[in-house]
């Protein structure tokens, strides 16, 4: 696995990622794929129609439910789930702070009770690695521990040490490990340090000293103002090693992607363009709709007659604002693989732009545009 970085645009970056499941261009957005499954979308519609190069899973909810026994007896969970291309996890750390009850921190990892029947369990930096080996991901996540946006300063530095501690702990076990499945795996280091920037000037050194295959940019989109992200990002993409991709974690608005790719971050992924759509917010290149408004009764235009999204040629505002005020599934699935491929076109629009030199120059006339509502 290594990347190739084609071109720059500024600090905008458009590279090729090679994994044995297939070549990824960047910028890139993962759709999320949580539990095997991208909510209400089919995986043929992830290739044929979104052409998602690569998807999200999560090591927490994954552990839980089907367990990776079943994982592993599959032969990985790209042949449990029937999807040929790549694969990125999540360590988990996010869901276990975020979702589990009465959870313990200590040296060791984190005991925890799980959401959804109350049963206790441990994450430890080497068990995280070795859930991942049996999920068999593509690229895997080093287990950290993700604080609120705005805590203390002591706070934050406290744990951002303990995450480079277990950072350390993951990338020994990788080197210990092996891949279980025939293809080639990575282990991302993930940077944190809170909203503070010697914290994410310290975490991202350590990260680099790892020369990893890739980097994740964690803990941000996580309560701070939205210009503290974007300082923190430029911070911490002025030390890590610009022949490497870089993955922001859980990030977020077309406007905070493109702000983001401005500013060198090169991979992505949020649950915004499904959780979103199935609520009846659609994404598009003149704004954000909500269908569930009396204003779409009676428009029989495409969602979006800029997109080349099959739900676009197919189905019209009024269809789409019956099904979602009816509570139809098929209402939940339009809207769902509309926003994937919105969000998807906006990243190859961009790479289009990088390549071409312009970057900077289209984005300050479409971002405005995206965060209108219609």
């Amino acid at each position: 696995m290594h990347f190739d970085l084609l071109a720059t645009s500024g600090k905008a970056r458009a590279g090729l990622l090679h994994t044995d499941h297939g070549d990824i261009p960047t910028p890139i957005f993962m759709p999320v794929g949580t539990v095997g499954s991208v909510k209400a979308v089919h995986q043929r519609e992830l290739t044929d129609d979104i052409d998602a190069k690569i998807i999200l899973g999560n090591t927490y909810h994954l552990y839980l439910r089907p367990g990776t026994p079943s994982l592993k007896a599959a032969g990985g969970l790209h042949r449990f789930m029937g999807w040929q291309r790549p694969i990125l996890t999540d360590s988990g750390g996010f869901q276990v702070f975020s979702l589990a009850e009465n959870r313990k921190l200590s040296e060791e990892g984190c005991t925890f009770k799980s959401h959804i029947d109350g049963s206790r369990h441990v994450f430890t930096p080497e068990k995280v690695v070795d859930l991942q080996r049996e999920i068999g991901s593509d690229i895997m996540m080093a287990f950290d521990e993700c604080p609120p946006g705005e805590s203390p300063y002591d706070y934050a530095k406290k744990s951002m040490a303990l995450t480079h501690r277990w950072m350390d702990r993951c990338m020994k076990r990788y080197h210990e490990t092996q891949p279980l499945y025939g293809h080639q795996q990575a282990l991302f280091p993930i940077v944190q340090g809170c909203k503070y920037a010697d914290l994410r000037r310290q975490s991202a050194e350590h990260a680099a000293s790892h020369n990893a295959i890739g980097y994740a940019i964690g803990g941000l989109a996580v309560g701070e103002p939205t210009e503290v992200m974007y300082q923190m990002i430029e911070v911490v993409n002025a030390i890590l090693p610009t022949d490497k991709p870089r993955y922001l974690m859980g990030v977020g608005t077309p406007a905070n992607i493109l702000e983001a790719i401005e500013r060198g971050v090169d991979m992505f992924d949020c649950v915004m363009p499904t959780r979103n759509g199935r609520n009846g917010m659609l994404f598009t290149w003149e704004g954000t709709i909500n269908i569930k408004n009396k204003k779409w009764e009676h428009c029989f235009d495409a969602i979006d007659p800029t997109s080349h999204a099959l739900a676009d040629r197919c189905y019209t505002l009024a269809y789409l604002h019956h099904l979602i005020k009816s509570e139809e599934l098929l209402g939940l699935q339009i809207a769902s693989i509309h926003n994937l491929t919105f969000y998807l076109e906006l990243v190859r629009t961009a790479r289009e732009h990088i390549i071409q030199g312009d970057y900077a120059e289209w984005k300050s006339k479409v971002v405005d545009k995206l965060s209108v509502r219609r």
